[in-house]
């Protein structure tokens, strides 16, 4: 109880130099003092891209960011979100003290230990009236893996609740889920290496250019010559400079990836001897696509026949073929099965564990892969099970907690938590890093749902968030940049992002918020050693030992700065020969980690989204990224005056000419689109972009997705954010 003993003497609100106290209390971070114009390192905050960034330093505070050309993942480039990620530090609705409803419902003031008491008071007494499932957390994959540790072992093996979830579940979900199906883990085999060692590189749903824009450099770099094929509704700025683009119907890409199977199938395209030695149940999936030939596939998808079979002919074996996705599929009514078909036509080829190869989920958020790991959200940590004692023993063995502590059950999902808030089952929730009421699918009915419930309580960076507005509790955490940890980016590399600026007022990192809580709990012997994030990194290593994930053999935040990120698995074991190598792909021996040490061919009969055209609502909306220069709802990217010279202030819909002339629109007139769930004012932008019967918006504006349609991928429960029926009126 020292650290909130010691808060309780100094209330009143809480001064500057006590939340800043290193040392024993853990309470801060001071940065590390630093010679004027010094120069140090981090990585990026932003996507899963992961780029490193050199830091200019005056008097120990970041003053500017600049590309770090001797950083792996982007060797000197950034994208404007990089060189602008000090902006959003310096906005003038920063949380800097925490507060507290009233009677009377108004927010005030308060200091620490009075929040941290009517946290515990809430929590505590709604779970002492319905019981430990009555409460639900909502994270991130915006903190580091230190800290998503930490509020999963607080939540799960301290409080005593049960359900969890992250915003990860919006973006990367379906990879984890078709991963660890097929492989026995959820492992992204790749290097980004093998953007630049491809001879055909095929982009499923995913614009790079835009969402990716450091790796769609990284493919500028191949000097293969190599085939860019780009399959997509939409004529996106990849496909745009991509050899060929396939702009098949919205949804059917399951469709289109049997097809091809079938293809390679019926020519015995195969690569026999990897089908036999390393994979399971190849025969029944060649018989599910034998009804998939060129013509039914050319019907479903509305590609010709001839494409069809060019695209096949350009992945055979022979070649270094490598398939990259990202949200065009995961976001989807059918995408883990989707993602599999990916995975099939890699096996097929023995497109995986060789340079320039592999089925790769390019990832979304900066650290969605520390979440899926070790977040006790989807998984037990380290990749584990909690359905399995075997894995619960080995946590609590590592941990020294008793058995019973480890839950024996799984959390609901983010949707099934709302849905739990809607029935009543779940009467307090917990917001970290993220806001909901702006970016959940179907987002019209969040008011109402977060209104059933007892206590709402926001830990972020801002007061002015959609979902911090409706909050019963605020407390004000430190962003990047004013604390230190890991992010794990796309290719599994570990970077480390650094303590560059102090928070403002009494804003703390949330690894000090989530201690703080333990002790307020009564559980805070659960981090007795965790005092800074090194602490919890190196906990993260005690709990991946033997793992897939193993990183034992990283000696610590010095040599992963060192080093440029290391990706996992790095055990102790491959330490002792010698440093890590810069760049290592998983599967290079076939070996897989299922049960029978080969990957899983798994499939599903192809099925219609849950909301079609028709008459009343005639188009299909799809949403995704308008620019590099904005970033999901626009939280941090609207804090910066130069990312804001760089997107359309106002919100647009990219109309084909053909369906303009139907509803009597020109370009940039005003028109409403509306869907059965809400309706959104946008300008009208007349693009070839986008076919006849469909309309593209850019996913950041506040309101979209009042439009979407609330559809759920039933093995990975992740929402299909790019399918639903709108239509179009003239405003």
């Amino acid at each position: 109880m020292m650290i909130l003993s010691r808060l309780r003497e100094f209330d009143g609100p809480l001064t500057r130099d006590l939340v800043r106290l290193p040392g024993q209390f853990g309470l801060g971070q001071v940065p590390k003092k630093l010679t004027p114009d010094a120069v140090t390192t981090s990585v990026c905050g932003y996507c899963s891209t992961g780029c490193g960034l050199k830091v200019h330093m005056r008097e120990g505070q970041a003053i500017n960011l600049s590309a770090d050309p001797g950083y792996p993942v982007n060797m000197g480039m950034a994208c404007p979100k990089g060189w602008e990620a000090l902006a959003p530090l310096e906005a003038s609705d920063r949380a800097t003290v925490p507060l507290v409803k009233n009677a009377a419902g108004v927010m005030q003031p308060a200091s620490w230990s009075e929040a941290l008491d009517a946290f515990v008071r809430k929590f505590r007494g709604i779970m002492e009236k319905h019981g430990p499932e009555s409460v639900a957390f909502l994270s991130t994959g915006q903190i580091p893996t230190e800290e998503m540790l930490l509020l999963g072992m607080l939540w799960k093996f301290g409080m005593g609740a049960l359900h969890g979830d992250a915003n990860t579940r919006q973006c990367m979900a379906t990879a984890h889920v078709a991963y660890k199906q097929s492989f026995g883990f959820d492992a992204p085999p790749f290097t980004y290496e093998d953007f630049e060692q491809s001879d055909v590189l095929v982009f499923i749903g995913a614009n790079p250019a835009i969402a990716h824009p450091i790796l769609w450099e990284r493919v500028m770099l191949n000097r293969r010559q190599p085939q860019i094929l780009v399959i997509d509704p939409r004529r996106t700025e990849t496909s745009a400079a991509a050899t060929r683009h396939f702009a098949l119907k919205p949804k059917s890409d399951l469709t289109l990836l049997y097809g091809l199977a079938h293809i390679l199938i019926r020519d015995q395209a195969l690569d026999q001897n990897y089908l036999a030695d390393h994979t399971e149940n190849f025969a029944a999936f060649a018989e599910a696509v034998k009804e998939f030939t060129p013509q039914a596939t050319s019907q479903a998808t509305g590609l010709d026949a001839q494409a069809i079979e060019d695209l096949a002919s350009a992945i055979r074996p022979g070649k270094r073929v490598s398939f990259w996705w990202t949200m065009g599929v995961n976001q989807s009514h059918e995408a883990v099965r989707t993602a599999q078909a990916i995975i099939a036509l890699c096996l097929m080829g023995g497109h995986i564990g060789k340079p320039g190869t592999g089925p790769n989920s390019i990832t979304g958020q900066a650290n969605a892969m520390g979440s899926r790991l070790f977040s006790n959200t989807t998984s037990l940590v380290g990749g584990r099970d909690f359905l399995s004692e075997a894995h619960r023993r080995e946590v609590a063995g590592i941990l020294d907690l008793p058995l019973d502590s480890i839950p024996a059950k799984n959390s609901l999902a983010y949707d099934e938590i709302l849905d739990a808030i809607k029935d009543g089952r779940i009467k307090g929730l917990w917001v970290v890093a993220t806001n909901p009421r702006h970016s959940w699918i179907g987002q019209g009915e969040l008011d109402q749902i977060l209104g059933r419930l007892d206590c709402l309580v926001v830990q972020d960076m801002y007061v002015s968030t959609d979902t911090a507005r409706l909050a019963d509790i605020i407390l004000p955490a430190a962003g990047w940049g004013e604390k230190e940890g890991t992010f794990i980016n796309s290719e599994r590399r570990l970077g480390l992002h650094k303590n560059l600026r102090r928070a403002p007022g009494q804003a703390l990192a949330d690894l000090h918020i989530f201690r703080l809580i333990a002790e307020a709990w009564g559980c805070g012997d659960l981090f007795k050693d965790v005092h800074q994030a090194e602490d919890a990194f190196r906990l993260m290593q005690k709990l991946s030992a033997g793992r897939p994930c193993d990183i034992t053999g990283i000696q610590g935040y010095a040599q992963i700065d060192r080093r440029g990120g290391i990706q996992w698995p790095y055990s102790a074991r491959a330490a002792e020969y010698g440093e890590p190598q810069t760049h290592r792909r998983l599967f290079e021996d076939g070996e897989f980690f299922t049960p029978s040490g080969k990957a899983k061919f798994l499939f599903d009969p192809p099925r219609n989204p849950g909301e079609m055209p028709d008459a009343e609502f005639p188009l299909v909306l799809l949403t995704g990224r308008g620019t590099s220069a904005q970033w999901h709802t626009g939280t941090r990217t609207s804090k910066s005056a130069v990312l804001r010279k760089l997107y359309p202030k106002e919100g647009y819909a990219e109309i084909h000419p053909e369906d303009a002339k139907k509803c009597g629109v020109g370009n940039q007139d005003w028109v409403i689109l509306r869907s059965r769930r809400g309706e959104l004012r946008l300008r009208a932008c007349l693009t070839a972009a986008v076919r006849p019967g469909q309309v593209f918006v850019p996913m950041h504006y506040e309101g979209v997705n009042a439009l979407t349609y609330p559809e759920f991928d039933p093995y990975s429960r992740q929402p299909s954010y790019k399918y639903c029926a709108v239509r179009l009126d003239k405003n």
